[in-house]
């Protein structure tokens, strides 16, 4: 028998699996007390839009957290603005739902890889992991990299093939991608007898056996196939936590929050010993090695979507300290009694930098609430606090910072989060963080998974290509779309995903990683095309745009303020070309036939945060603020820009 018929016959896919096939307690019972064995701490991990929020909106309803009555939105744990309006878990969040005599703490992680230093200090604070799979996309590049860390930390898992009510839905061949995948990543033994839960979280329903779910579809009965079988499956194969309750405490902090009335709150698990409210603690430095002693004020733990108050928590418990003003992320909170800090997890360093400097326009003031450097730095250190993937760098300037992130869309966030917080200030455009390995320079590589349709195989296998990007597979068509894999540095990829949208007219599907870091590929084509640029400060007339858009594509409608050096549109040619949008119609007393008709002027092009990181140019900055998002020259005067091309051409 094959070991993937192994594999099906330990899953009993016809059937309910014995739990003592997948994992065995009986080394650890010794040392667990009896309030863990009454606890299960699961994080749940995928690919962004496999379905990750949907299921645990599903877990939290069936499991009683709300009324019968209550009304109930979607995506409850994406609580953040953003993170609803984008469709994307952000931030990684804490919950707990009772099974029967079990707590189950639940975290719900980011499913995009530009958020991975949220999912790999969070596995820290559990036991075993949910890896909610496609059941038509199989295992995607986030699939490889959460699990990667979650099986390099020996935590057991529950693949959950969700989406199975897809009408393209592949169950059992994603059954054998996933296994394929524990094997390549090299997964113990253990790792690899894990329990398969197939799942509809849109329709609230999930089974152990393919077939019965598939039934329970067709005729869906109140019981029947929901998903206290996946929270069975978590009280049986997700071990208790192990540790030693008596002990001096040690809690490793893994997550931060903020009350306007009790101040900064501390998330994390307690390693060893018990924690009680009035404790006095010492606080070990993740970064400096320093001491602070301290008295915890409030201690709080999870239940359904609130922080609920308590007096005292022992190992295995996810809980929230306050009561610690300076306490960060990777902090070990210790007895006095005995000082020993634990290790936290090597995060990823990051990948892409851009600068964050005050904004110097001639509109700076305008529009924003906080708009000096004070303001800024203040922000952006506080940023480094809970978002432990991000990096800081202060410049020889006091007016200017590095910021340094996982991706495009990790550093778009902070600042679309700090435009709406009121700040206002510009960005460059984004660059790729050289590093030197063994004496070479090296840059970072991505792996690209497409999908696309087949007439634009070719254009997209050609855009690619002049990106320095190698094609590593490709898979032969499947219902008209066919799926390719590249390999292809970082910043190849800065500005091309608008433009793939279009080569693909908006039905390809794009999903990258970061692989690693390799020596440098050689130069690569940037942007071909020019810019216009406004001429004067003033207010755009239809007058002028209808003039300025015979020269190009236009951003800009009427009555829009501009100044001189902003960019008001694009150009077909190479070079930047100036228009006057305020230039008016001179009046006259004197008719000509066809001088009164109606201008026409053409839509302007309205661009995102990201579009505008992936347009602007080295030359070029983002003007950032509460109302607007402009894109204009570094150097504003024209006559000043044309003196700089002529040294760089002396040069």
């Amino acid at each position: 028998m094959s070991s993937r018929a192994n594999h099906r016959a330990a899953l009993a896919i016809a059937g309910t699996p014995d739990p003592s096939a997948f994992f065995s307690t009986g080394k650890e019972i010794e040392f667990v007390s009896e309030t863990a064995k009454n606890i299960r701490n699961i994080a749940i991990i995928a690919h962004v839009d496999h379905g990750k929020t949907t299921l645990v909106d599903e877990l939290l309803k069936q499991s009683g957290i709300f009324r019968i009555n209550e009304q109930v939105i979607s995506q409850v744990m994406d609580s953040n603005d953003l993170e609803r309006e984008r469709g994307i878990t952000i931030l990684a969040k804490n919950t707990a739902v009772a099974f029967g005599d079990i707590r189950i703490n639940i975290v719900d992680t980011p499913g995009h890889a530009d958020f991975g230093g949220e999912v790999e200090r969070i596995l820290k604070m559990v036991d075993g992991v949910l890896l909610v799979v496609d059941a038509y996309d199989g295992p995607m590049p986030q699939t490889r990299f959460v699990l990667r860390k979650a099986l390099g930390m020996n935590l057991r898992p529950i693949v959950v093939i969700n989406k199975v009510d897809r009408p393209d839905a592949r169950p059992v061949d994603v059954l054998d991608l996933v296994l394929d995948l524990f094997i390549e990543l090299g997964a113990s033994d253990e790792q690899l007898d894990f329990p398969v839960v197939y799942a509809s979280a849109r329709l609230g329903m999930a089974s152990l056996d393919l077939a019965e779910l598939l039934a329970a579809m067709q005729d869906p009965q109140p019981g029947k196939a929901d998903f206290q079988i996946l929270l069975q499956a978590i009280h049986d194969h997700v071990p208790a936590p192990v540790g030693e309750p008596d002990q001096p405490l040690q809690l490793l902090v893994s997550n931060l929050d903020y009350d306007n009335y009790i101040g900064r709150i501390a998330v994390g698990r307690v390693e060893r010993g018990r924690i009680e409210c009035g404790q006095q603690i010492v606080v070990c430095g993740y970064d400096d090695n320093s001491l602070q002693q301290a008295k915890i004020v409030k201690l709080f733990r999870f239940e359904g979507l609130k922080r609920v108050e308590i007096d005292q928590a022992t190992i295995g418990e996810i809980v929230c300290v306050a009561g610690i003003p300076e306490i960060n992320i990777g902090d070990t909170v210790c007895d006095t009694s005995k000082i020993e800090p634990l290790p936290f997890v090597n995060i990823d360093e990051p990948t892409i930098a851009m600068t964050f400097s005050v904004n110097d326009s001639p509109f700076a003031g305008r529009e924003g609430r906080y708009v000096t450097s004070r303001h800024l730095r203040e922000r952006l250190f506080r940023e480094m606090q809970t978002n432990v993937s991000m990096r800081l760098e202060e410049t020889d300037t006091t007016e200017s910072f590095v910021v340094k992130g996982r991706g495009e869309l990790h550093l778009s966030i902070l600042i679309e989060t700090m435009r709406r917080e009121g700040y206002e200030f510009q960005v460059s455009k984004p660059k790729v963080i050289i590093k030197e390995v063994d004496g070479v320079d090296c840059e970072p590589v991505e792996m690209v998974l497409v999908d696309v349709p087949e007439a634009f195989v070719g254009v997209v296998i050609e855009k690619m290509g002049g990106r320095k990007a190698e094609l590593i597979n490709m898979l032969p068509p499947e219902k008209g779309y066919v799926r390719m894999e590249f390999r292809i540095p970082s910043r190849g990829l800065i500005g091309y995903r608008s433009e793939f949208l279009t080569d693909t007219k908006g039905n390809g599907i794009m999903n990258s990683i970061i692989a690693g870091f390799e020596p440098w590929k050689g130069d690569i084509e940037t942007r071909s095309h020019g810019v216009l640029t406004a001429w004067e400060s003033g207010e755009a007339v239809g007058y002028g745009l209808y003039h300025a858009q015979e020269r190009g594509s236009l951003f800009i409608g009427p009555g829009t303020p501009v100044y001189e050096g902003m960019i008001v549109g694009k150009t077909p040619k190479s070079d930047d070309i100036m228009v006057n949008v305020c230039k008016r119609k001179h009046v006259t007393n004197m008719r000509a036939s066809g001088s009164d008709d109606a201008l026409r002027l053409v839509p302007p092009i309205l661009f995102s945060l990201e579009q505008c990181l992936e347009f602007v140019a080295d030359d070029e900055l983002i003007e950032i603020t509460p109302q607007s998002i402009r894109l204009r020259k570094r150097i504003l005067n024209s006559e000043l820009r044309a003196k700089q091309r002529a040294r760089k051409g002396d040069d």
